[in-house]
């Protein structure tokens, strides 16, 4: 049965409801007060009373704002380390929290940002040059509780670990490593220890890139290196026109050195046919010769002269049975044609034919000789 429907039912409010009607508010509100009164140790009447009733309602707006101030909002690129009475409690991800104030304390931390720390500084090199190297550190936070927790200013911590990486890396390193071909090197190696010295602070900071730009000699040496540079350079440039005489002059050498093999193929197949044809030949002069030595023999002599007397300028005619020899200069002869015909009356032509025809019957009458001995 319903408190207020007839006939039955208590009033939730304390108040009589026989007769039916709504209950008493200040009846309730006074029944509430009293409550507060002995909670807080009023005696419930006069003026004491006002009072103790006062604080009551004061402590509760304290309560009830201590509540609502103990929410919190954590951001999506955020995380949250509780602290409860200044030891860890949890580790909170985005969204509406609640904690208890000045119970818990709590460490709002961007996890998903990309941070940056730029640094400068000079140091010196492996072979003792001085040298100013500017460098960027990109880095966030993987361990938002060992960030918070286990170094009092990690980042500060960052800074003298790159300091110390950077030192040990550079001085490691020879200036022509730091100045031009090295650099990306020696990032990755700056970016290896300085993520172990970070480890082992436990600093919870993973450094995700090491930008290493133009490294620049101090003013005081910059002419003694722009000289390095330009001898640098032209050593370069003589590497070049080098290798590109040599990418020119190596193939054409090898070339000749073909060409000449191949000649010199040649010329062997060439000199061993010839060799094989003079052996040929000379096996079916021998079958001949075999057949008839002395018309053989009479007959290689007279190739052999007929080779020798047309390849000669000089004629010498022996004649037999005197002690006289003939001596015919023909290339003389014919070579003071124009002289021969102011001496002697006759042109160049005319003693030419003079002396083919000398020639002419020579062989003629050699050729005659010949045949007669040989019958």
């Amino acid at each position: 049965m319903a408190w207020n429907e007839p006939g039955g039912g208590k009033d939730p409010w304390g108040g009589n409801s026989g007769n039916g009607g709504p209950p008493d508010l200040d009846e309730a509100l006074n029944k509430l007060r009293a409550r507060f009164d002995k909670i807080f140790g009023g005696s419930g009447g006069g003026k004491s009373g006002s009072g103790n009733s006062l604080l009551a309602i004061v402590l509760g707006v304290v309560v009830v704002g201590w509540g609502l101030f103990g929410f919190y909002q954590v951001d999506e690129k955020e995380k949250a380390v509780v602290l409860r009475l200044g030891k860890y409690l949890d580790t909170v991800g985005s969204g509406l929290h609640w904690r208890p104030m000045l119970i818990d304390r709590v460490y709002q931390v961007r996890v998903t940002e990309e941070r940056q720390y730029s640094s400068r500084g000079q140091m010196l090199t492996e072979d003792e040059n001085i040298v100013e190297l500017p460098l960027t550190v990109q880095y966030n936070i993987s361990d938002v509780k060992a960030f918070v927790l286990n170094v009092k200013n990690p980042e500060v911590s960052l800074r003298h670990a790159t300091d110390s990486a950077l030192r040990h890396v550079v001085g490691s390193s020879k200036l022509d490593e730091v100045v031009s071909t090295g650099r990306g090197k020696i990032a990755d190696e700056v970016k290896l220890r300085l993520q172990q010295y970070l480890d082992n602070y436990g600093t919870g900071i993973l450094v995700r890139k090491i930008n290493i730009q133009e490294a620049k000699p101090p003013t005081e040496v910059k002419a003694a290196y722009d000289d390095v540079i330009k001898a640098r350079e032209d050593r370069e440039r003589l590497i070049n026109e080098a290798q590109s005489y040599s990418n020119g002059v190596i193939p054409e050498a090898r070339g000749k050195a073909q060409r000449m093999i191949e000649d010199s193929h040649g010329y062997r197949e060439q000199v061993v046919a010839e060799a094989q044809g003079e052996a040929s030949r000379f096996e079916a002069l021998l079958f001949e010769y075999k057949k008839a030595p002395e018309v053989t023999r009479q007959r290689l002599y007279l190739d052999a002269m007929q080779d020798v007397m047309s390849n000669s300028s000089k004629v010498l005619v022996d004649v037999k049975g005197g002690n006289n020899m003939l001596y015919l200069p023909l290339d003389k002869i014919v070579d003071t044609g124009v002289s021969s015909k102011q001496s002697t009356g006759l042109s160049g032509t005319e003693v030419k034919s003079i002396a083919d025809e000398v020639v002419n019957r020579l062989k003629r009458e050699s050729t005659t000789s010949t045949r007669r001995e040989v019958r």
